[in-house]
């Protein structure tokens, strides 16, 4: 090569001595020309590399069954590697081409060597791209994110590049350079303060794994699905679509309320009451309990408990013709075992987790009679259609059991 750039040479000078040309000016402009020329041959050998690639190379990745290999293709890493191809070829042979001028060659090598450093950079990044998304098509990714781990490597390949430019520029070793910016830790840690937290939060986030890419949480302004899990932002779109950038280390530093458990268990919780008008709560009459065993869901209820009642007042010799003597049954009481068998016959719910009807402690606006179940259908839509159907069904069902549910007039 450095023979055939001799000649090469040897031909321009000549070449401007026939057209006559003074010698010292015919020198440079034949080195300059060589120079040019060797640049030129650097820019075609990338294009060919790149070419051959995309028509080799690319298209036996394609063909592979295995898709983890496209992934170089999607990242570039490939031809980000063709861009050392110019930088080779100036950093050999750029002083056989300008020999007569060795400042200028200084120049051009110390610009190759950043060129050098700038371009091993871009493909370290283009493998961290790679092997970030290698990670994401695995399930693993959903329930370990590691994003904030990726921005910081490239944030020390970044950091990394500059030092070794500035080292290199200052003719220094890149040990001296990290000595003294170690008087500026103080500062750094300042400026860099959130982007610090950030990465301390994902840590914790990811180890503790307390929140993953597709969970919902409710943390102040924010209620929706995890978008983005960043290193120094959680990205929540809210169920208005809207988008909520939450900080990292808000999720480690503040308590927030992740649904996670309730999407993998077996169903959503319903837990609501409503108040009944203490006035109209009653024992029951026997017309009354005639009246409630037509409804079916209670019929055998009834029938048991009045048998139990008259069993025990009898042995316990209780005069029953004071109705306040003794045990009797209360339409409350009748009606709060009707919600409960109207839940058991109710195929939305999910019957082996917890199902029960309760009174709560009495407000002045009446008895709360709380339901509390799960619906085994989870997703939003349906759990509030399952939610509605039933009280739905018991706010209707509550006046034929001589009960009126509260309100405020």
């Amino acid at each position: 090569m450095n023979t055939l750039i001799s000649k090469y040479i040897e031909i321009l000078t000549q070449f401007g001595k026939d057209l006559k040309i003074t010698s010292s000016l015919n020198v440079a402009l034949a080195e300059t020309l060589a120079f040019l020329s060797l640049v030129i041959l650097g820019v075609l050998l990338y294009f060919l590399a790149r070419f051959l690639i995309n028509k080799t190379v690319h298209v036996l990745i394609r063909r592979t069954p295995s898709k983890y290999d496209d992934l170089l293709i999607k990242n570039r890493v490939l031809v980000r590697i063709c861009l050392l191809i110019p930088a080779i070829l100036l950093k050999y042979f750029t002083d056989e081409t300008l020999p007569s001028f060795p400042d200028t060659v200084e120049i051009i090598i110390k610009i190759v060597k950043i060129y050098e450093i700038i371009t091993y950079t871009a493909v370290l990044l283009a493998l961290v791209n790679t092997a970030h998304d290698l990670y994401n098509s695995f399930e693993m990714s959903k329930l370990k994110p590691i994003e904030g781990l990726i921005q910081v490597t490239k944030g020390i390949l970044y950091a990394v590049c500059v030092l070794l430019i500035t080292a290199f520029l200052l003719g220094k070793s890149v040990g001296t350079i990290v000595i003294g910016l170690g008087t500026l830790s103080a500062v750094l840690m300042l400026i860099f303060q959130d982007s610090i937290k950030g990465f301390v939060g994902s840590i914790q986030l990811s180890i503790n794994d307390m929140l993953r890419i597709g969970d919902w949480i409710v943390i102040g302004p924010a209620d929706g699905i995890v978008q983005e899990i960043n290193l120094t932002t959680v990205k929540v779109q809210n169920w208005d679509n809207t988008i909520t950038t939450i900080p990292t280390y808000t999720l480690v530093s503040s308590p927030f309320t992740n649904w996670r458990g309730m999407s993998e268990s077996g169903g959503r919780r319903i837990s609501r009451s409503f108040n009944i008008d203490v006035t109209t709560i009653h024992y029951c009459t026997p017309e009354m309990l005639e009246k409630y065993k037509h409804y079916s869901l209670v019929r055998d209820y009834i029938t048991q408990r009045e048998q139990d009642i008259q069993e025990y007042n009898k042995a316990n010799g209780i005069d029953t013709s004071e109705i306040m003597n003794g045990r009797q049954q209360t339409n409350l009481g009748i009606f709060r075992a009707y919600i409960k068998a109207y839940l058991n016959n109710n195929p939305k719910l999910n019957h082996n987790l917890t199902m029960m009807v309760r009174q709560l402690q009495p407000t002045e606006f009446g008895i709360p009679m709380q339901i509390y179940a799960f619906s085994s259908n989870k997703d939003w839509t349906a759990y509030e259609e399952i939610q509605s159907d039933i009280f739905d069904h018991v706010l209707a069902a509550a006046p034929m059991f001589d009960l009126k549910v509260f309100q405020r007039k």
